[in-house]
């Protein structure tokens, strides 16, 4: 692996609890193996049209994807018909995303911002806001996590929705880690496992078949406290599915989906 490639994380990796962090830790190699850690099509088929049917329930045209990645649920948009605009802070990311938009047929329209500051590089109301895939724990400060939650809420028109998801980090923190891999993370080939886990954060590791290993810190979410600050940046309703599901056991889902309106 050479530089270029080479995640950062200095001498105590477990002290690295920075917002601006994540940066630094997708580096091209990494984003070069996210598809395969994903795997699209098992995805689609586990995840099925939950989001497209939320959105299209509530009429939603125009979509912001703020957590683009590799473009899975960008695409899948745009080939549901949705007019969508996909975001990401990492630039690497949104290259592999509209080379993989465009292998699918479409040209994807892309920006990079930073969610703390996104309404200096989108001037547009937008009707759905998704913030998909376990993307919103690379904040570690909570004046971070307001801030960025409140641009969310400014970019959605008055009856707009938030989708919103998260690892059941309650589980993990309090029970230990385990997953089922079927719901995001359906890449048969890849080990994914926290090597370190406290109230502060939680630091993954990922181990690909061809012997490369990556890891990401992130903030351990608790599904009251997400819920929490949606309330207080403004959202009047939020429904949180486990797993896709409107009923659940609180210690079931490998992930919550937060729905969250603004009207």
């Amino acid at each position: 692996m050479n530089q270029y490639e080479k995640q950062d994380f200095g001498e105590n990796p477990i002290e690295v609890r920075e917002s601006d962090h994540y940066e630094e830790e997708y580096v091209p190699g990494f984003v070069d193996k996210w598809d395969e850690l994903i795997d699209w099509e098992s995805r689609a088929k586990s995840e099925g049209d939950t989001i497209i049917n939320i959105l299209k329930e509530r009429g939603v045209k125009k979509v912001l994807d703020v957590a683009t990645g590799t473009g899975f649920n960008s695409v899948r948009l745009l080939e549901a018909g949705f007019d969508v605009v996909s975001a990401d802070g990492s630039a690497e990311m949104l290259v592999k995303a509209f080379d993989n938009a465009r292998d699918h047929g479409y040209l994807m329209r892309t920006v990079q911002a930073d969610w703390r500051w996104m309404n200096k590089d989108i001037h547009d109301k937008f009707d759905a806001v998704i913030c998909l895939g376990n993307s919103f724990t690379p904040l570690f400060d909570e004046d971070d996590r307001r801030k960025a939650l409140a641009e969310f809420y400014t970019l959605l028109k008055h009856d707009g929705v938030l989708l919103l998801d998260q690892r059941n980090y309650d589980a993990i923190l309090d029970d230990g880690y385990s997953s089922k891999h079927a719901h995001y993370y359906c890449g048969d080939t890849v080990s994914v496992y926290p090597e370190h886990v406290d109230e502060g954060l939680a630091r993954f590791k990922y181990e690909f078949s061809d012997g490369s290993v990556y890891n990401l810190n992130m903030f351990p979410l608790r599904k009251d406290y997400t819920r929490q600050l949606l309330h207080e940046v403004g959202f009047q309703k939020i429904n949180t599915l486990g797993d896709f599901q409107e009923t659940y056991k609180e210690d079931e889902p490998d992930f919550f989906l937060h729905v969250a309106e603004k009207n």
